[in-house]
């Protein structure tokens, strides 16, 4: 019990750094999207936080959210916020390949990954330390779910999307196979990706950020923003589309 107090008090503190964060994010996203009825897709809503943050900031004509998180999923459609035709939520990943994944679910469930950790790494040790402190927990991730995998491209094929102005991703360390998963005619209609990614090892990612730099430059983005994350060997990243 008291555990999870101390860890409910982490969640809202880290939250609290993150929100500031993100306000600057979305006041530099503002000064680039003029137009209005905006399109956006969220991959990683987790409990709506930037889903949020769009609805306040900006006339929205249509969200496509992605939560894999059964539970997370069931909190999101519950929000009577969302019960509306401008939002859609998935219940699903998005990725490379089509298919079946495990998720592992964390405490903190921010964390929850399709990659496997990095038991060996100092920051796997010292945020287990910090998560699970007064518990006799050992482990930072607390149960595995199975996931259907989509491709980005057969949801905008299906939903017939035109225009993307904005392709948020925050899907710890998965980033790199959802932007593989995207077809070069689908990179043309998306304005800005706003990405987060990890530098340090506790996430056993399979790439390096260099890649997906390169992968973005290729398909005509540019770097536009970058800022880091407190507390955390992280950093958020804005990409614009040249074309």
């Amino acid at each position: 019990m008291i555990n999870k107090i101390f860890l409910k008090f982490l969640t809202f503190f880290i939250s609290l750094v993150d929100y500031a964060n993100k306000k600057k994010i979305i006041k530099f996203l503002k000064n680039k999207l003029k137009e209005q009825n905006l399109t956006i897709i969220d991959i990683g809503s987790h409990k709506g936080e930037t889903i949020e943050l769009f609805f306040n900031n900006f006339d929205i004509q249509k969200i496509f959210a992605f939560e894999p998180n059964i539970a997370l999923f069931e909190l999101l459609k519950k929000k009577k916020k969302y019960e509306n035709d401008k939002i859609e939520i998935f219940n699903c990943g998005v990725g490379l390949n089509e298919g079946e994944l495990d998720l592992n679910i964390m405490i903190d469930t921010s964390s929850s990954t399709f990659n496997t950790m990095n038991l060996d790494s100092n920051y796997y040790k010292k945020k287990n330390k910090i998560v699970n402190f007064l518990s006799n927990k050992k482990d930072l991730i607390e149960k595995i779910q199975k996931v259907s995998i989509v491709k980005l491209s057969k949801i905008i094929l299906q939903n017939d999307i035109s225009n993307i102005d904005i392709l948020k991703i925050d899907t710890e360390g998965f980033e790199f196979n959802i932007l593989k998963g995207i077809n070069s005619n689908d990179y043309k209609k998306i304005k800005f990706i706003y990405f987060e990614h990890h530098y340090d090892l506790m996430i056993n990612k399979g790439y390096k950020f260099s890649d997906i730099h390169n992968l973005l430059i290729s398909c005509n983005f540019k770097k536009i923003y970058k800022i880091r994350m407190k507390f955390r060997k992280s950093f958020e990243y804005i990409y614009e589309n040249t074309l």
